[in-house]
């Protein structure tokens, strides 16, 4: 298997590897370019999509920071607000209907917790690397990833779920929830009575 290979099926991997070193600065060098274009700029969905060729029509303000890109599946009407912080070692897929708020960080990289195998060393190349793995996250349809909240690798969010802002998710998340909280736990099942109309003024 090839080191990019690798890294997308959550295997340890070598990040100094050229194929993968090319991939990532291409994508830094696109994120820095979008970032620099205002929302109206004909150009900016041309960048977008050339960073997330598998967008599916997804919108996405800037500033955004993404890894590689490629690795990330939209499905249809999806959104995500300002600095949306996306590092996409393994594959991430998005269902429909999804919102992140400002702030949202999907990390998939995992690093070793035992700090001999966390430290840095320099491989048979003479590169200076560590020892890294990634997590696929997963994200069902009409979720709601409100502000400031981070999706750690290896997590699974069930369809119709609303995270509440600030949460750092390290555990599967079931459908139909309000979960919140660090770590990000059930609070409760979503009903009809969390229906809009019982919020608004007569």
């Amino acid at each position: 298997m090839t080191e990019l290979e690798k890294m997308l099926d959550s295997q340890i991997y070598d990040y100094t590897d050229i194929e993968i070193q090319k991939l990532q600065k291409r994508t830094f060098d696109l994120c820095l370019e979008i970032n620099q274009l205002r929302r109206d700029d004909p150009h900016y969905i041309e960048v977008l999509d050339q960073i997330l060729p598998h967008r599916n029509g997804a919108f996405i303000n800037t500033p955004l920071r993404f890894e590689y890109g490629f690795p990330v599946k939209f499905g249809k009407n999806c959104f995500a607000n300002f600095n949306f912080t996306v590092l996409d070692s393994a594959p991430i897929t998005i269902g429909d209907n999804v919102m992140f708020g400002p702030n949202v960080t999907l990390a998939t990289p995992v690093h070793p917790l035992l700090v001999e195998e966390r430290r840095p060393f320099i491989n048979e190349k003479g590169l200076t690397t560590d020892k890294e793995y990634a997590l696929p996250i997963t994200i069902g349809n009409d979720v709601w990833v409100a502000s400031n909240v981070t999706i750690c690798g290896g997590v699974t969010i069930g369809s119709g779920t609303v995270i509440g802002a600030g949460s750092v998710v390290t555990k599967d998340i079931p459908s139909g929830v309000l979960a919140a909280g660090n770590p990000c736990k059930v609070i409760r099942v979503l009903t009809e009575k969390d229906s809009l109309k019982y919020r608004l003024k007569k």
